[in-house]
């Protein structure tokens, strides 16, 4: 379903999902924040009681800025542009405080929780309002708890299974086998139906993960700026991204446990990001870490839980 000027040529929808698909809520953080930068409406929602189960994602209760106490229901929400297709190009005076660029008025966004039941259905629904809206492309972004050490740049892996969409934007296509989360179940369905999908996600340090990330957040968002050619603001993210970091440092200066396993993270990373790095020495220095790793009784997640999704560094699972 791609025009004449590629997946850029059209309107595109950015998904992210809160739950299996979203280490460090590193994921939706980079929608809300697209969500807050943006000139957009809610045109869709799904009705919770199809998809969720309540006992595991609960409404939640706040107080809104009437002092009124209001009930929060797990769902999913589509966003599009108040004015379609339109230039959103800022004026000076706030300038830093709005997405900008050719493209950024074809941005839609589709932010929610992983629902709990009916995937197929939910899978349908999602499509048949993206269809409505015209969507010509899709831009999935995940994050997932991985072996990396919060001391370096967070990776990022972009792929697709649509053949045209790797071939103009020379990306790779995810070899992954195993379980998969709401963000495969609608990139099948999209591809489909003849809507190409595009994957970005980031690598969480899995010894961090009941905190949110900020830094994989930024990231995110550096990558997608890229990829959907618009200008993002960056706002406080930047500070916040050097403040988790520096957070982090404070913690591991007081363990040295985790001091030395961190270290072994970023000598596998620097050994796969140097130079004279040859295919053979990364693999011989990823079976040395996981060889380490074993024998020290650590299993990839700091809760002592087995590996979860993306947690190898042989890339993301989704």
């Amino acid at each position: 379903m791609t025009d004449g000027n590629g997946f850029l040529g059209g309107r595109l929808l950015v998904v992210a999902f809160e739950g299996w698909n979203d280490a460090g809520e590193a994921a939706t953080g980079a929608v809300r924040a697209l969500k807050e930068l943006l000139d957009v409406e809610k045109i869709t929602e799904v009705d919770p009681e199809l998809y969720f189960d309540y006992q595991f994602n609960r409404p939640t209760v706040s107080t809104n800025e009437d002092g009124v106490r209001t009930l929060g229901w797990p769902g999913a929400i589509m966003y599009g542009p108040k004015t379609p297709g339109a230039l959103s190009v800022p004026l000076a005076d706030d300038a830093e405080l709005r997405v900008s660029g050719t493209n950024a008025g074809n941005i839609f966004l589709l932010i929610g929780t992983e629902p709990s039941r009916s995937w197929k259905s939910f899978a349908a629904e999602i499509l048949d309002a993206a269809l409505a809206a015209d969507i010509s492309g899709v831009v999935f972004l995940g994050a997932m708890l991985a072996d990396v050490p919060h001391t370096r740049p967070i990776s990022i892996f972009v792929s697709s299974d649509n053949a045209q969409v790797r071939a103009e934007l020379q990306i790779e296509r995810s070899n992954y086998e195993g379980a998969v989360g709401i963000l495969s179940v609608l990139s099948d369905a999209a591809e489909t139906v003849g809507i190409p999908t595009l994957s970005i996600w980031a690598s969480v340090p899995h010894y961090v993960h009941n905190a949110p990330s900020p830094k994989a957040m930024l990231a995110l968002i550096d990558k997608l700026e890229e990829v959907i050619d618009v200008v993002i603001p960056r706002g406080a993210l930047v500070t916040e991204a050097a403040e988790w970091e520096t957070g982090i440092d404070v913690l591991a200066g007081e363990d040295e446990d985790m001091a030395a396993y961190i270290a072994q993270l970023e000598q596998a990373r620097d050994t796969v990001d140097s130079p004279e790095a040859s295919g053979e020495a990364i693999a011989q220095e990823f079976e040395k870490y996981l060889r380490r790793r074993g024998t020290d009784g650590r299993d990839g997640r700091a809760d002592g839980r087995p590996d979860g999704p993306g947690s190898r560094p042989d890339g993301p699972r989704h």
